[in-house]
């Protein structure tokens, strides 16, 4: 078992190196855990290592591999009962609606026809990456999922919002709209460069980008470099 300090360091390397794939500096990881002296770090970086959790690489400055979790932490990720998008269950291969069949009237087929959505490429339930892309490819969509205003479709690529039900590899539905409220999960474009999925959260005049995973930060911005892009309304997953 780890003592506190020592998982919260072992999380702090783990975070930084999904963000960026570069271990935190000495200086970084003592002002993280709120120490005095970086003598403290390498005392947790050894009580680690000697626990099977980190490993040291040799002749490589600042080398530092995560080997395995907490199981309590990795327990924590598993996805927990609250707010769930829609999910509609798919094939292999493209993501595909399978809609339980309706009822045989003119007001339930009209209901069950599909719109064509764009994919508009991979966004990120995690660390931002590349802004939206250009139109990959369609799928159709049950109507009744849509509602009114313009949709699109984002491959979700990491595990941020695994609490709110949304996985890495789901595609996700969105609504567009440059509002949003608290609450609300939104497409955000950050310094019109890094698009993420994220729930949106106003700490005073900034803008809060929360994760629904504790293996992340809230991110807060001020206004002017957030745009959101859109509202998620639904979610596809396909089983492998």
């Amino acid at each position: 078992m780890l003592t506190r300090k020592q998982q919260e360091l072992l999380l702090f390397i783990h975070e930084r190196m999904k963000e960026s794939g570069v271990p935190p500096s000495f200086d970084e990881m003592k002002d993280a855990l709120d120490l005095a002296s970086k003598s403290g770090i390498h005392r947790l970086i050894t009580a680690l290592e000697e626990r099977g959790f980190i490993r040291r690489l040799p002749n490589r400055a600042r080398a530092l591999e995560v080997i395995k979790l907490p199981e309590a932490y990795v327990a924590s990720l598993q996805p927990r009962r609250g707010f769930s998008p829609s999910v509609i269950e798919g094939s292999l291969g493209k993501p595909q609606l399978v809609v339980p069949p309706p009822a045989k009237s003119a007001a339930n087929d009209d209901q069950s026809n599909a719109t064509t959505v764009p994919v508009m490429g991979r966004i990120a339930a995690g660390v931002p990456i590349s802004a939206i892309q250009n139109n990959t490819h369609d799928i159709a969509v049950p109507a009744e999922m849509l509602g009114a205003g313009e949709h699109y479709a984002l491959e979700v690529k990491g595990d941020s919002m695994i609490e709110a039900g949304i996985l890495d590899g789901d595609t996700v539905i969105i609504r567009n709209a440059n509002t949003a409220s608290p609450g609300d999960i939104v497409v955000a474009l950050v310094d019109d460069e890094e698009a993420t999925l994220k729930r949106f959260r106003r700490k005073g005049a900034s803008i809060a980008l929360e994760a629904a995973n504790p293996a992340y930060e809230t991110r807060i911005f001020p206004p002017d470099r957030v745009k959101v892009q859109g509202k998620l309304v639904g979610l596809i997953r396909r089983y492998h």
